[in-house]
């Protein structure tokens, strides 16, 4: 199962939903690195379930780790961390082991591994699995602030009610602060009150809603990434990808940017304090996969909740029939606010990784 990313810094993330722990480890750390406690707790905790938004499934996400650190540093060995499940109802899960969630991997999960997936929570499929994601990713935003390189998303969109958007240009790290102490980060607090309209709608009819969740990165310098199959977009959509739900990713202008003309989609250079810039950024701070310097913007879309409380047409894996299938158990109607900060953490672990890389490329340079 391939649960593994990166090329300079390695992240192995296993466990499942309903199981005893989920868990990441993490090679290539430095030594030396001083974990803060207090800042790690924080982000997992945008992303742990609670609130009145999400499941009521309640768990702590507390962060053991089992190797790798010593004295609240990093050691040089690989770094291995977990969370206990402790709040888990695995018989919740027992009729879908035969009959699958329209939207959901039961089924494909099920002809892969014939039949011997823990279909509880969704087992290695779940969101659960996020969680060790974000201990990872993190580690890796703690590293890069450190560089001058922060990391933020907010919420571009719930259903059709949209946020507005990061300025391509201008955004920078002020623009952060709030949306990390913000129970639904969106930039339009009167747009965040209809988003959570809808979501409360979706819930109250039995059903589920998506969105759109906008990533920024600034402090970048040019440089990092490479052309072709090492693209910075590639790398970044990978490891997105990771993240249950999302079903597409676009960089700066995306997919808008098929509907203009080149002189309307360029984005003109100049110089500013010794800098190249550019006036626009719908290249989303990527040009031929390598970072121009300009602040590095992406969408990811993702879907409604495949487990919803409305009845659902589904069929029976065993005889090949019918049935009605109803969903039990503790589910989002909308995963977009938790999915939040694993899109940042997805993000930090793809730039880290291009950044060890370029280091080494540098050095290679200089001999």
């Amino acid at each position: 199962m391939a649960s593994s990313y990166g090329n300079n810094i390695k992240i192995t993330i296993f466990g499942q939903s309903h199981g005893p722990v989920v868990g990441v480890t993490v090679e290539g750390l430095p030594a030396g690195l001083h974990i803060d406690a207090e800042e790690l707790r924080a982000f997992m905790a945008r992303r742990a379930p609670g609130g009145s938004l999400s499941t009521p499934r309640k768990e702590a996400d507390k962060v053991e780790f089992i190797s790798g650190v010593y004295q609240g540093h990093t050691c040089g060995v690989p770094l291995t961390a977990v969370i206990r499940n402790a709040n888990v109802r695995p018989q919740d899960y027992d009729n879908l082991v035969l009959t699958p969630r329209p939207g959901h991997a039961d089924f494909t999960g099920h002809v892969k591994y014939g039949g011997f997936e823990d279909p509880s929570g969704g087992g290695h499929f779940s969101g659960r699995l996020t969680a060790p994601l974000c201990i990872a990713g993190a580690l890796c935003i703690q590293i890069l602030r450190a560089k001058g390189i922060e990391i933020a998303a907010h919420i571009a969109a719930i259903g059709q009610v949209r946020d507005r958007p990061f300025d391509p240009v201008s955004v920078s790290d002020k623009d952060f602060t709030a949306l990390r102490q913000s129970g639904l980060p969106v930039l339009d607090e009167q747009q965040g009150l209809k988003m959570r309209a809808v979501i409360e709608q979706a819930r109250a009819g039995g059903n589920s809603v998506g969105g759109v969740i906008e990533c920024a990165a600034v402090g970048l310098p040019a440089g990092l990434g490479d052309p072709m199959m090492d693209g910075m977009e590639n790398r970044i959509a990978a490891i997105v990808f990771a993240i249950p739900g999302v079903k597409g990713i676009e960089f700066g202008s995306g997919f808008a940017g098929a509907a203009l003309w080149g002189s309307q989609n360029n984005d003109a250079f100049y110089v500013q304090d010794g800098a190249v810039r550019t006036r626009t950024n719908n290249h989303g701070g990527i040009l031929g996969g390598i970072t121009s310097g300009m602040p590095l913007i992406f969408r990811a879309a993702v879907k409604a909740t495949p487990s919803i409380a409305r009845e659902q047409e589904s069929v029976n894996l065993k005889t090949l029939r019918g049935e009605v299938l109803r969903v039990k158990g503790r589910h989002d109607p909308c995963i977009v606010p938790r999915a939040v900060p694993c899109v940042e953490a997805a993000a930090a672990i793809a730039l880290y990784d291009a950044w060890l890389e370029q280091k080494k490329y540098l050095q290679g340079e200089d001999k």
